[in-house]
């Protein structure tokens, strides 16, 4: 079974993409915007940053 690692590059990527929806979250959440792209913003922020958090990178 091959072991999941990230590399420095997809991490930066996954990172970005957390950042850019935490940023929409946000600007839904003060403009009290549909509910449903809380949900879809906040998802994906939480799953990029669990990923991140949770995948080991690899040594480079």
């Amino acid at each position: 079974m091959p072991e999941l690692t990230l590399t420095p590059a997809i991490a930066t990527v996954i990172f970005v993409i957390a950042c850019l929806a935490g940023y929409r979250y946000r600007s839904v959440w003060k403009a009290e915007g549909p509910r449903w792209q809380l949900w879809l913003f906040g998802l994906v922020a939480a799953v990029c940053l669990l990923v991140l958090g949770l995948t080991p990178l690899t040594g480079g």
